[in-house]
């Protein structure tokens, strides 16, 4: 075996990559599966078989031509995990539409700004989900749609957006229900093959939105050759066949949902199981059970509160393989659980951005369990990787700590009518700079440090905050633990941790100090400690750590005053 010397790695080419589109290439999978279920939506209690699902997507996708639209155009979508949400996904890219995900937790301005930037002519939405009126939502933007006639609206403050198609049943004047419009396609229309075949794989497919912490979103584009080959990648990782049933809690507006789950299991035959609309722990255990599923997606908290849910052990899940743990660092005891208590011993870890459409590294269901549970595997196949100084850009040794960057088919076109911020992460030569501190060892598999904006630095001293989560989490009473810095007259900045403790157990500030003093040096021993029920998240599960450091700054600042 080669060793690595300088912190660079190249994925295998032995299989190639897709020169197709999504809308091919899924037509050419239900010609080889026609027998196979694709869709089982729990919640809606609807079951797809592949032809059936084709069929569902063609006709939308003649809807959506009656509507006026045409390639390149773009169409927003917000909505929770739905069967209309993977209809709509593959509608849209037989056709050429440019598929927006919108976050179903945005609210007014957002989804202004973002139907807006990315000047959307329609809008697939909920109508209402739990305290939450969308369609109301929408009026406040657009009030000139009670009087439109469906499918001409004309708004000042919406001035792309012409057509908004709600997923409920009740008839809302300017309106377009679903079901009446997909009901107005015909399945067999000639156009949707006329125009697929025109489409190429790399035309853009898709705008996901990043979270925006620092300023405005932007909107990532990414193309066929991206999602596709990146999903079917995922898939051959963790051996997905026509066999295997996929359970997907994981939100399908993020790229999680949309490409580690929806097309890793479409381009392998897979079947998808949605347990739920959102992710409820209780609907996932009954889905894996119900559906005997082999394979089963989730960011570590997910995994974490399906284990400690009070009535784990009433579900059998046997039937489990394998699955995808992503979005986070994954705690190693989270790890040991997963695989001894949900039989997901060739459950694999992996990594990326959604600029990278997304995973870029992963392990695989042969990785030796001690690389599964410390590393994030190796660079995926036809990409390459490499660990450099942030500041001069030089190619580290290998076991040295810098940033990671990666090159290849997988990466986005840019952001949405947004060069500059484009260049500020794609360089000159094609490297797109994550923004992640790792390590790459001789045989080139990489660990994830922290974040160049999460690193630490008290008195001086740089401090990851991943280390210590890592070493608390041995606690045996702690369920889960987030370590941030925070501002400090005399440091400079002081650690801070907030605490989820197991279900039943008492834990005091004391306890941690005294569990942590003579295990990790004292500078790292965490001054403020907060005993938490859970931590502000975003609905793809990724911890949102500027908003528990923007709450403990200002309990600080009074704090010191």
């Amino acid at each position: 075996m080669n060793t690595l010397k300088d912190s660079y790695s190249r994925g295998a080419t032995d299989t190639p990559l897709i020169e197709k589109t999504l809308g091919v290439f899924f037509d050419e999978i239900v010609a080889r599966f026609p027998d196979n279920e694709a869709l089982v939506s729990c919640h809606q209690n609807i079951r797809y078989s592949y032809p059936q699902l084709q069929r569902e997507a063609n006709q939308l996708a003649s809807a959506l031509l009656s509507l006026g639209l045409e390639p390149g155009d773009r169409v927003g979508i917000w909505a929770n995990n739905c069967s209309q949400w993977l209809v709509t996904q593959l509608a849209t890219a037989k056709i050429g539409l440019i598929l927006v995900n919108f976050n179903p937790a945005y609210r007014a301005a957002e989804l202004e700004y973002a139907l807006n930037k990315s000047s959307c002519k329609a809008l697939i939405s909920l109508s209402s989900f739990k305290t939450t009126n969308y369609l109301q939502l929408i009026r406040s933007l657009a009030p000139e749609i009670d009087s439109a006639t469906p499918g001409q609206l004309e708004a000042v403050k919406l001035p792309f957006l012409r057509a908004v198609i709600q997923l409920g049943e009740a008839i809302v004047p300017g309106f377009i229900r679903f079901s009446d419009l997909v009901a107005e396609g015909d399945p067999d229309d000639e156009n949707v093959r006329r125009i697929g075949a025109t489409l190429h794989p790399t035309d853009p497919i898709n705008i996901q939105f990043t979270s925006g912490t620092t300023g405005s979103p932007k909107g990532a584009a990414l193309t066929h050759r991206g999602i596709l080959n990146n999903g079917f990648f995922l898939g051959e990782a963790i051996k997905l066949t026509a066999t295997d049933r996929l359970c997907i809690p994981v939100p399908l507006f993020h790229c999680f949902g949309m490409v580690v789950g929806n097309m890793a299991a479409l381009t392998h035959g897979t079947t998808i199981v949605y347990p739920n609309d959102s992710f409820d722990p209780i609907s996932v255990l009954q889905a894996v059970q119900d559906e005997r599923c082999t394979a089963l997606h989730g960011v570590p908290t997910m995994f974490i509160t399906e284990l400690d849910h009070p009535r784990f052990h009433e579900f059998d899940l046997t039937s489990l393989r394998t699955g995808i743990m992503a979005g986070t660092a994954c705690p190693i005891e989270v790890m040991k659980r997963v695989e001894r208590d949900m039989h997901m011993r060739e459950v694999t870890i992996a990594y990326g951005m959604t600029e990278t459409s997304p995973a870029s590294y992963q392990s695989t269901t042969d990785t030796p369990l001690e690389k599964r549970v410390s590393t994030i595997g190796k660079v995926h196949p036809h990409l390459e990787a490499k660990i450099i100084n942030p500041e001069s850009g030089a190619v580290l040794p290998v076991g040295t700590v810098g940033e990671l960057c990666v090159r290849g088919y997988s990466l986005m076109q840019g952001y949405w009518e947004d060069p500059e911020k484009t260049a500020q992460t794609i360089d000159a030569d094609g490297w797109i700079h994550s923004g992640d501190l790792a390590t790459m060892d001789e045989e080139g598999y990489v660990s994830i440090t922290g974040r160049i904006k999460d690193m630490v630095i008290r008195g001086g001293e740089n401090i990851s905050p991943r280390e210590i989560e890592e070493f608390l989490y041995r606690h045996p009473a702690i369920q889960d633990a987030q370590v941030i810095g925070v501002t400090d007259r005399k440091y400079g900045e002081e650690l801070c941790v907030w605490i989820v403790p197991r279900a039943g157990a008492t834990l005091n500030e004391d306890d941690i100090r005294a569990f942590c003093d003579g295990q990790i040096a004292r500078y790292k021993i965490p001054r403020y400690i907060r005993f938490v029920d859970g931590f502000p998240m975003t609905l793809s599960g990724k911890v949102q750590k500027f908003k528990m450091r923007e709450i403990m700054e200002e309990e600080h600042s009074l704090a010191v005053c």
